[in-house]
């Protein structure tokens, strides 16, 4: 049920800025910025079932979109949105040209200034070693009450393979670092002065932290990059160069038995070819956060096998990474109300 509440004319002299929240996943994204702002009467904070988002979007100044769709058709019914932005960093799901043409301005959270980026990077980790240490396996033999087995790995000398070095890829190799891993990433571009350094300090340059990285290569490098690691983590932002970037070429190109972790966005990996290289055993594990479908099925077929963990899309979902969302959001929407310059967010049109 929707907590659409009805209008709350505190003062009227004085409007009220409407702030949307659309479907009840991640809950607690509404509940905190609910909380946040409950001190300032005239900013009004509903959740809406995404169905019904449509009907009502009309009567909303700002907009958080979640796992909401939006097309030119919803947002031609934003009569006096003002502002859509993200609980977080993906804004895939919503047509960033309409809402342009529209007048509505798209924005996002930088992961950085949240710790959202360092929560996505430590679940990479916790997937990590659930893998290595066969965490499904385990279980059952405290079940059968055996000691001593399964015989796990380890991260130690393993070559880690960060797909993507933007904010969550700085965040995880910086924590991977004391596991004495070989790190290699691959980015779009790289800073032309960046070198990788023996110091460490963890020196910047350009804002990228540049001896966390033992290799570095460019998009075109991937499969290269693949067949060298151990373990494939996906930190690519989504968009219609990146889906199904995962394939079959991709993960036939990695080593027999290595693994796979992704805590960016599901539609990166291409189910088919997953499901094929982990019945072959080509793939020796999977470790993902995000889904090709989400809510995820818990009947999938993919769940069988004991070399694959999932988590329910909770790699940013920690208490500080959403107390600190929800206060750029209600930030922003007192912002809004007073109609001054958006602060704390990275506007994209």
């Amino acid at each position: 049920m929707s907590s659409m509440a009805e209008k709350k004319d505190v003062d009227n002299d004085k409007p009220i800025t409407r702030v949307l929240f659309c479907g009840p996943h991640f809950p607690a994204s509404q509940i905190y910025t609910r909380e946040y702002l409950e001190k300032y009467p005239f900013i009004q904070v509903d959740d809406v079932p995404l169905k019904q988002v449509p009907d009502h979007i009309g009567n909303y100044d700002l907009c958080v979109s979640k796992n909401m769709r939006f097309d030119s058709n919803v947002l031609s019914r934003a009569k006096q949105m003002k502002l859509i932005m993200q609980f977080g960093v993906g804004l895939e799901g919503i047509d960033i040209d309409a809402a342009k043409k529209h007048g509505i301005k798209v924005a996002r959270i930088p992961g950085d200034a949240t710790g959202n980026a360092a929560s996505c990077a430590e679940m990479a980790i916790y997937l990590m070693l659930g893998l290595l240490r066969k965490q499904n396996e385990m279980q059952i033999s405290v079940k059968q009450k055996m000691l001593g087995e399964p015989i796990g790995e380890t991260l130690l000398g393993k070559t880690v393979f960060i797909m993507g070095f933007g904010n969550i890829g700085i965040d995880l190799a910086k924590r991977l670092k004391p596991f004495d891993v070989k790190i290699i990433a691959t980015k779009r571009s790289w800073p032309s002065n960046s070198v990788v350094l023996n110091s460490k300090d963890f020196p910047t340059q350009n804002g990228v932290v540049d001896d966390l990285v033992d290799e570095k290569g460019s998009h075109g490098d991937i499969y290269e990059f693949a067949s060298k690691a151990d373990i494939v983590v996906c930190c690519l932002s989504m968009n219609k160069e990146t889906v199904g970037i995962v394939n079959k070429p991709f993960i036939s190109s990695m080593k027999k038995g290595a693994l796979l972790v992704n805590i960016a966005r599901g539609g990166l990996l291409d189910y088919e070819a997953v499901v094929q290289h982990l019945e072959s055993g080509h793939l020796g594990g999977l470790g993902v956060d995000v889904a090709w479908k989400e809510p995820f099925d818990p009947n999938d077929p993919v769940l069988k096998f004991k070399n694959v963990i999932l988590t329910p899309h909770v790699a940013g979902v920690t208490e500080h990474s959403y107390r600190s969302m929800a206060k750029v959001v209600g930030d922003v929407a007192l912002q809004l109300h007073a109609g001054k310059p958006l602060k704390g967010i990275e506007l994209v049109n």
